[in-house]
């Protein structure tokens, strides 16, 4: 047996002798582990461990994430689950105030070494052999969309809340952003994105999101360990919730989503709302008026581009954009704003966004 044991520092691995076969191995954590890995049978368990910060993932916790992903394709199983240890939250995201500290520290190499890492973890998260199943039962938001959708299946809750919420504090939605939120049908993608709308289950279900809605996300693992010759999809069928899913919201607004944000630039989606007289249009056009102008027009183009690009060359694409847009005036007040002093009301600057040049790379204006 094998004990592996994560923790802010990392990881130390002891080996002990016993009787155990070597494909049954067990990580045993304390409880003051950020990542917790158990891996005996055919299912192994990925518990994120951070829940007084929702989860709110860090350079470490995404170093753990990677460690223990190869602990498990060193001898896989049937599927691996991804869980959370907090009632509230799957993942509320990055710890994006202290890439805003690093910025105003002027240490943007830890913020750079921060991205990297994670988005090397979300694409190695779509391209795992074996399926991942994220249990989604509470907030999901930002880089918790990232280590959950590009996994092989989403299982909701009536309690999940998705979002990428990124243009109200002056960011964007990464972590993939670009390429599973262009995929989604009609504009629905470029409407999350710009807003930050909050999806409920259903709204997750509708969308494609969610691949699974449960009564009960505490079922699905036994399940899995139950049935291991089963295929996945199956067994998540066989636990379903205790009443249909009640219809979207985002479907009732359907037609005039893809109206509005199908338009070809951001100045043209706000003349779309504001033409189109409706208590909807008004209440997007407020949310829009609210986000920083330069996140919505970083948005509009990573999300355009996205289209034509693999998620890896996504990511790239992301990483030169984040890299550059966390030391801007913007990333800086929107984060003090919304996450630090809480006043939710930023001052917005000038955009120095430029678009993308020839070669693909982002264009900065003044940027330290």
């Amino acid at each position: 047996m094998s004990e592996v044991r994560f923790g802010r520092c990392g990881y130390t691995l002891t080996h002990e002798r016993t009787t155990v076969q070597p494909e049954q191995s067990t990580i045993v954590p304390d409880d003051g582990d950020e990542i917790r890995f158990h891996h005996q049978g055919p299912v192994a368990r990925i518990v994120l461990n951070r829940p007084k910060a929702l989860n709110a993932l860090t350079t470490s916790m995404i170093a753990q994430l990677h460690r223990a992903l190869d602990e498990w394709e060193e001898n896989p199983g049937t599927a691996v689950v991804l869980e959370s240890s907090s009632p509230k939250a799957f993942c509320a995201g990055g710890d994006i105030r202290q890439i805003r500290q690093n910025t105003v520290a002027g240490v943007y190499g830890d913020s750079d070494d921060f991205f990297a890492s994670e988005y090397r973890l979300n694409a190695r998260i779509a391209e795992l052999t074996t399926p991942l199943v994220s249990l989604i039962d509470g907030v999901c938001m930002g880089g918790g969309m990232g280590l959950s959708v590009h996994g092989a299946f989403r299982v909701v809750s009536d309690k999940a809340v998705l979002a990428m919420p990124e243009t109200a504090i002056g960011f964007f939605p990464d972590v993939g952003g670009s390429h599973f939120l262009s995929r989604l049908p009609g504009a629905l993608g470029m409407y999350l994105g710009l807003t930050g709308y909050r999806l409920d289950a259903a709204d997750a279900v509708y969308t494609g999101l969610a691949t699974h809605r449960v009564t009960d996300v505490a079922f699905v693992v036994s399940a899995l360990e139950e049935n291991p010759q089963t295929p996945v999809d199956e067994v998540l069928r066989s636990l379903p919730p205790a009443a249909p899913t009640a219809t979207s919201r985002l479907a009732e607004h359907r037609c005039e989503i893809d109206w509005c944000f199908g338009a070809p630039s951001v100045s043209e989606i706000h003349s779309r709302l504001r033409d189109h007289h409706s208590s909807w249009s008004r209440e997007t056009l407020a949310v829009l008026d609210s986000a920083s102008p330069q996140s919505l027009e970083v948005t509009f183009a990573v999300l355009t581009a996205g289209k034509q690009r693999n998620l890896r060359r996504c990511l790239k694409m992301e990483l030169d954009v984040a890299t550059h847009l966390a030391r801007t005036p913007d990333f800086v007040e929107g984060v003090r704003a919304g996450l630090v002093d809480k006043d939710r009301s930023p001052v917005w600057g000038e955009s120095l966004f430029g678009g993308f040049d020839a070669g693909g790379s982002s264009v900065w204006h003044r940027l330290p």
